[in-house]
């Protein structure tokens, strides 16, 4: 199937190009999407001919997205959930929290602007792409604490297994503290 696109779509073209894409992709995702149109003698005309106004609406938005993008890139963003000892999570961060999380932040974002490389599976800092406009993508940092303080001290640069080792050496420390005083009870009777 032919189609005009009628704003930049990644790995297929730019704004105005003609190009050949599968009949379900075209039918099921860019002409409802009004991505493009069916490269038709009549669309083709009428592409013409709101070519200039599309360029400008299109160039609009780039401009408010990047706006946008510069106050968003770098922020970072707190998800609490329950997590096992070890860190992983009971079931995964998912796009829609990512937006949810950004949206309480004071930044209007859909799920769908959201880009997760892979799932979040386990708590720490973990680096989000935020697509706001064709053109224009930021990064944020979302992490994924158990609670408010543990939030905090991922932030400061510590890991929860970091954390975790540390509470341990305290206390084989103190159960080592308290027999060497056992001992020293037991030998002084």
């Amino acid at each position: 199937m032919q189609v005009i696109l009628l704003e930049r779509v990644a790995k297929l073209g730019q704004m105005g190009d003609v190009v050949k894409v599968k009949d379900g992709y075209g039918r099921n995702f860019l002409l409802p999407q009004g991505k493009a149109l069916r490269a038709t003698e009549a669309n083709i005309k009428g592409f013409e001919a709101r070519k200039a106004q599309l360029e400008a609406q299109n160039l609009e938005t780039k401009k408010e997205a990047e706006a946008v993008g510069a106050k968003l890139d770098g922020q970072a963003f707190v998800v609490i959930r329950s997590a096992s000892d070890s860190g992983a999570l009971y079931g995964s961060v998912t796009t829609r929290d990512v937006a949810d999380a950004a949206t309480a932040g004071g930044f209007t974002v859909s799920r769908a602007q959201v880009v997760l490389d892979r799932p979040i599976k386990d708590l720490g800092l973990h680096p989000v792409t935020v697509v706001l406009h064709p053109e224009v993508a930021v990064k944020v940092s979302i992490n994924v604490a158990r609670s408010v303080e543990e939030a905090a001290l991922q932030a400061s640069g510590k890991s929860i297994q970091e954390l975790a080792a540390e509470a341990e050496a305290a206390a084989e420390f103190e159960i080592a503290e308290l027999f060497d005083e056992m001992g020293s009870a037991a030998s002084d009777e």
